[in-house]
């Protein structure tokens, strides 16, 4: 199981990279769907939060001490893309590649049972990876837009869906909420037409509908008035308003594109 995420995350980072590896420099600065972020802020982002994610699982301590130094670690995150993006296109494309490396490296020395601190609630590796491949979805998807390159839908989305599942509670949470009591049931098509299930069969609320619409939703990358998502109970089609699978405030909402 954890060869297989370990290469998936591996294979999302390669896909992204084919897409702004002969990218000119100037389309580095073009813009992305994210307010204020470039193609450069998003790699930026990309390859700083590898570096930490690798600071949390091999010196924990001198990530707390980063954590524990900023006034509030979301507006740091912001300002890291920030500095980052000012390097010049290859500089920081090599950078990226780097990290990617010795993020796969280190989470695999890890014990499988070992909490890594994080932005948000403390991480197994394995979920630390999940998070990274999800980041490196999302993210790419923001890129590819801007360069108008094409996404397809792959297996790999299975990792970001239970994410999306196992995050529900938290999308509650940051938002001052309590999580219903009940379990939902999840039931999604993948792209190759495998139904995926997450949740009792027997639970009385749900969700059905495409597995990539669900992590597109998740991920806060589309609006739900843009996806074939349905629920089954007013809880459900609650946490569909709020889905949330990334650590940290949910920001800005995307607006419907219909």
């Amino acid at each position: 199981m954890f060869a297989e995420l370990f290469a998936d995350l591996w294979a999302e980072g390669e896909a992204l990279d084919a897409i702004v590896a002969e990218l000119p420099a100037a389309d580095w600065a073009l813009p992305t769907p994210a307010r204020g972020w470039t193609v450069a802020h998003q790699i930026a982002h990309l390859a700083w939060t590898d570096e930490v994610a690798v600071l949390a699982a091999e010196q924990p301590d001198a990530f707390l001490a980063q954590l524990q130094s900023v006034a509030d670690p979301f507006t740091y995150v912001d300002r890291m893309a920030e500095v980052g993006a000012a390097a010049p296109p290859a500089e920081l494309l090599a950078r990226w590649r780097a990290g990617r490396v010795r993020l796969v490296e280190a989470l695999r020395t890890v014990p499988a049972d070992a909490k890594l601190l994080w932005f948000g609630p403390p991480m197994k590796p394995a979920s630390m990876a999940t998070a990274r491949l999800m980041e490196t979805w999302a993210h790419g998807l923001d890129v590819a837009e801007a360069v108008g390159a094409a996404v397809e839908p792959t297996a790999r989305l299975r990792h970001i869906a239970r994410l999306g599942v196992r995050t529900r509670d938290f999308a509650y949470q940051v938002r001052g909420l309590t999580p219903p009591a009940a379990q939902f049931r999840v039931e999604l098509t993948a792209p190759d037409g495998e139904l995926w299930t997450f949740g009792p069969d027997a639970a009385a609320q749900r969700v059905t509908g495409p597995a990539l619409d669900f992590v597109l939703l998740a991920a806060r990358r589309r609006h739900r008035a843009d996806l074939a998502l349905r629920p089954e109970g007013p809880d459900a089609d609650h946490w569909l308003d709020i889905a949330q699978c990334f650590a940290g405030p949910p920001g800005e909402d995307p607006r419907p594109r219909v």
